[in-house]
């Protein structure tokens, strides 16, 4: 935590890439795997986890640890990265007769699953922002309420409150596949 401050200090006050390396080095990994559950695809999360880095490392001279950790302030970033990634997201959609299936069982049900979280995921990306920020980083980031509240600037029982009315109508809306 102290060299986490020293590294951000050096960035602030000097623009050292040495400290800028370090940093990313620090929190590299944890950010992709963040970015990465929720892309599914190894390129799309690096190129997001660059982004989110550059996007931070360019913000990085207005950050004020008064207001909020260092992890608090990159994930706060990385989920908004996603949520705009996710509003540009167009997908490719490949026809069925054009899909070799392999046959083997419990296939279908993996389809399905697929298929729900497909569907999951959609219903989500047309929610508001904030509220995508709380689904994301408590299913993909695996943050604790607490964590979350600090990284959106909201009471932790604001987050709950959200987090399980999401659930309520997540539930609703695809209850057809229970």
């Amino acid at each position: 935590m102290e060299q986490e401050n020293k590294w951000i200090r050096d960035i602030q006050r000097s623009g050292s890439c040495q400290a800028a390396e370090r940093l990313v080095e620090r929190y590299y990994d944890e950010i992709y795997v963040f970015v990465y559950r929720q892309t599914g695809h190894k390129e799309d999360a690096m190129d997001l986890t660059q982004s989110v880095f550059l996007a931070v490392l360019r913000a990085l001279p207005s950050y004020d640890p008064k207001k909020a950790a260092f992890r608090t302030w990159l994930y706060r970033i990385a989920a908004n990265k996603v949520i705009d990634a996710r509003r540009r997201f167009r997908p490719v959609t490949t026809p069925l007769e054009e899909i070799e299936l392999p046959v083997q069982e419990g296939f279908v049900s993996q389809i399905h699953d697929r298929e729900l979280l497909k569907q999951i995921e959609d219903y989500v990306s047309g929610l508001p922002p904030s509220l995508q920020a709380v689904f994301r980083l408590r299913l993909y980031g695996e943050q604790s309420f607490s964590e979350i509240a600090a990284t959106l600037g909201q009471s932790e029982t604001a987050i709950k409150s959200q987090y399980y009315r999401l659930l309520g109508r997540i539930r609703e809306e695809f209850d057809t596949y229970e």
